[in-house]
This record gives structure tokens, sequence and C-alpha cells, in this order.
């Protein structure tokens, strides 16, 4: 569902991204880690049409990005690490907005539907600027998938949460992907991403040095029974001397 192909995003003389080459299947949890700086948060812009890249290519299902970049982004929810909201707007009403975007169909019924999951049957009629951080998060996760897309684009999922929605937000990435959906996640929560990932991508300096599931990590670093963040802190260690 995700192809990346020799993506690079230069900043003048600064190289963020540097010839990126990965795929993400249907059905897939991908988690892409790195270092501050590494050249994630680029990557993810660029994912999601915020920035053009500077050479290399990206399709969302059979759709180019740079070509039919509204055919694609119909495929795209997105979870960015600070959540955009509009401070008079209600809840429901930010929920009403992104649907009419998509152009979502049945939008009061997928609405109704999806409050429940945060138990937000009251809140949502609250304006935004009297939300919590985790609340504002909460509401941006269910507007991402209000139009129901085939792929998840999400910068730190769980900043902000409780315990138990953080628990709830894991199921849903779960059960989105059971159902054949592609998720890529960039988060600095390694349990997070050893709990759900089926796969890791460690980006380092812009330059992708490690691709595969965590048995393939502990068994190029040879260090078996290690947890991903012991492994991660080696390789990352190991990459910048």
């Amino acid at each position: 569902m995700i192809k990346i192909r020799n993506l690079t995003k230069k900043f003048g003389q600064l190289t963020a991204v540097d010839n990126l080459s990965l795929e993400i299947k249907k059905g897939e949890i991908f988690g892409l880690l790195g270092p501050n700086g590494a050249g994630k948060t680029t990557t993810i812009k660029m994912l999601t049409g915020v920035l053009l890249p500077t050479s290399g290519k990206i399709f969302i299902g059979p759709h180019n990005l740079e070509i039919f970049h509204v055919e694609a982004k119909r495929l795209i929810g997105y979870i960015p690490d600070e959540p955009y909201v509009y401070p008079e707007l209600t809840g429901r009403e930010f929920l009403y907005f992104i649907g009419h975007l998509f152009e979502t169909r049945n939008l009061k019924e997928k609405i109704r539907k999806l409050l429940p999951i945060y138990d937000f049957e009251k809140t949502a009629d609250s304006p935004f600027k009297n939300y919590s951080r985790g609340n504002k998060q909460k509401l941006t996760i269910l507007a991402a998938l209000l139009h129901e897309p085939r792929v998840l684009v999400i910068d730190e999922p769980i900043l902000g949460l409780d315990p138990l929605s953080s628990q709830k937000t894991i199921k849903i990435f779960k059960d989105f992907a059971q159902k054949g959906g592609s998720i890529l996640v960039s988060t600095h929560t390694l349990a997070i991403a050893e709990q759900i990932c089926h796969r890791i991508g460690i980006i380092d300096q812009g330059r992708l040095i490690f691709d595969g599931n965590l048995r393939e990590l502990s068994e190029r670093l040879k260090e078996k029974g290690k947890h991903l963040e012991e492994l991660y802190l080696k390789l990352t260690t190991n990459s910048q001397k």
C-alpha cells in the first residue's frame, strides 16, 4: 500500500532524508524509528503531501502521490504529533468539517459510531479550547478514521494519552491492520513499537540503517532475547561512531 523509492529531501546544503526506499504491505504496521533530527518527520510530511521531495517517488496504493495527489490523499488518514484543532469549533463540528473535506458518505452515522470509542458522546459538544491535550489527540485520531482510509500515517500516536486511552488506541491500530489497512507509525515510545509493529525501520542522519523485524535485528546485533529499546540504542550508537 505504501511504496517509497529513492526518496531524498534537501534543505539547502542539509540532506534531511537521503535516498530512502521501503515498502509497507496491506495489513502491516511499520514502525519508523530514529533519533531526533534523523529525518522521520520530514519523511512523514512528504508521505502525506505536506512537503515535496527533492527527488524520488511515493506511491499510495496504485497512485503516484506527486501526479495523482488527490486520489492518493483520499487513501490516507494522518495523525500528526501535534493535534490540529480550531479552538472555537466543538469536537463534533470538527469531525463534520473533516468529513465534508473528504466528501464522506453517511457522515452522521459514522460520527455516531466513532464517538463511543473514547466515550466522547458528551465531550464532543464542547469547544476545542476547553479540551485537554489528550482529548485533542483522541479527536484527531477519530478524524483520521472518519473517511475510512486504507493507510494511516502516524507521528507519536499516544502522546498525552492516559493508560486506558493508550490501550484503546493500540487496539484501534491493530484492528485497522487486521482488516487489511497499512500503518506507518513514528514514535519514541519503543515499548509501543515493540508491541504493535510487524516490522521496523531505523533511520539515522537521513539514511535507513535497518529494515526488518525484531528477530532479524537481534540476529544482526548478535543480541538474542533483548528488548527493542536495547537493540535500538546499540544500533544507533554504533552508527554514530
